[in-house]
Formats: structure tokens, sequence, C-alpha cells
């Protein structure tokens, strides 16, 4: 049996790829900043040596738009060095060498630092995920108006098929980096917010916006796409449907 541990385990996307591996009987840690036996802050690395002693595999799911991915890499990085971990996962996005945004920049440092690490490799880059399609559409509409940059297009995928793909590499051994996964649809994004207003029953104004900058240049060039690899399976209106038909 292989020992994986997972970071940010307890995240959306870890907690779907714990759960996958565990269905394949394989032996799981859970890392994260609170989820006991091994609750590690990344940025500092206090008790990462326990968390990865007798470890075979490491899928680095955790991440922090605040900051501080490429200091948490680094910590892992060398612990597993040390434990002698054979195969690092790295779950990053499509566009991370393209567009001009300080998150983005910080992802592709840490895939260069796995790249460069002398460990056995996998990097996976996948387009945005349904999840945070929603959340940003959930918080615009909480105004009178949902204002959506303008020209910009999405290419969401769902957080449970990109859970089983990262499961497959992790116990597959080292690939490299492997295919982009993208969503099966690239979308503008007022299609995205109608399907949001009647998935819940909401009624608002989209408002379209243009902005300044780079950043949102390389949006509208669409540098965040992956339409060659729209290997997605489930439907941005899908995703919704399974979401808003749990019980309250």
């Amino acid at each position: 049996m292989t020992t994986i541990l997972v970071t940010g385990g307890t995240g959306t996307l870890g907690r779907q790829v714990t759960d996958r591996l565990r269905v394949d009987g394989q032996e799981v840690r859970v890392l994260s900043r609170r989820s006991q036996p091994y609750a590690v802050d990344l940025r500092n690395g206090t008790g990462l040596g326990a968390a990865v002693d007798g470890v075979d595999v490491i899928v680095h799911c955790a991440s922090s738009p605040r900051g501080g991915d490429d200091l948490a890499a680094g910590h892992l990085i060398e612990a597993a060095k040390r434990a002698g971990v054979s195969h690092l996962v790295y779950i990053s996005i499509v566009g991370v060498d393209r567009l001009p945004l300080g998150y983005y920049t910080v992802k592709r440092r840490v895939e260069r630092m796995v790249e460069d690490s002398g460990l056995g490799w996998t990097i996976l880059r996948t387009t945005q995920f349904h999840d945070l399609v929603l959340r940003i559409l959930d918080g615009a509409a909480r105004l009178p108006v949902i204002p959506l940059p303008a020209g910009v297009r999405m290419q969401s995928v769902d957080t449970g098929e990109v859970a089983g793909r990262l499961a497959e590499l992790a116990v597959a051994g080292p690939a490299g980096r492997v295919p982009e996964m993208g969503g099966p649809e690239v979308r503008e994004l007022p299609e995205l917010a109608r399907a949001f207003l009647r998935a819940t029953g909401r009624k608002r104004r989209i408002v379209p916006v243009r902005l300044a900058g780079r950043a949102y240049a390389g949006y509208r060039r669409g540098e965040h796409l992956t339409p060659g690899r729209a290997v997605g399976r489930t439907t941005f209106e899908e995703f919704l449907a399974e979401r808003f038909s749990r019980p309250a």
C-alpha cells in the first residue's frame, strides 16, 4: 500500500482527492493548518518532518491567494527530500506562464521549484473550477446589478473530475508536465451569470464593465483557456443543478 500525503486536504479540492485515494485503498494522511494529527502551517513548516516521515507520494493542493505559496513549497520540498519521498504531484493553473497576475506568478515560481527539486514530480495545470465561478457570481449578485468584466470567457471544470485525475497521477508515478485539463466548454461570462440566476431564482441585470491593465487584456485574449484540452465532462449548468438540488 502506498502512503500518500495530501496538503490542503480539508479544502474543496484536497478533500475530494483524499476521498478518491481512500476509496482506491491508499493510505492517506491529511495535512492542513488544523487537521490532526498533521496540523501544519506550511509557511513555517513546524511539524512537517513528522507529517512526511514514511510518505511515498505528496499531492500538494494547499494554496493561498493571499501569498506565501512559494515559501510553503520550499518547506515542503526540503522536508520531502529529507524523508526520501519519491513523487510530488502539484496542481497548478492554465496560463500561469502568460497572465501577469501576482498569484499566477507565484504559482509559476512554485512549478519551477518542483521541477528543480530533484524529486520525482508531476504537474497538472487546470482551468478555473466551477466552484470559483460560483463564488464570484454569488458575491456579485449581492449587488442590485451584476458587474462583469466585458469580453471575458471562462472554461470552468468540475473539482471532482480534477480530484479524480490527481488521484490517478498520484499512484501512476512521476510524469513531469502532463497535458492540461480544461472544462468542457468555453463560455462567455454573461452566459454563466444567467445560468446562475436561473439556478438560484434571482433576478439581476448583468452589466459589462471594461477594465484596464495587462491582466485584463490577457483574460480578453483567453490566455487562461485551453480549448484544445476541453476534457472535462460536467458543464456549469450540471454543476449548478447538482449543487442547488441538495437538501438545505
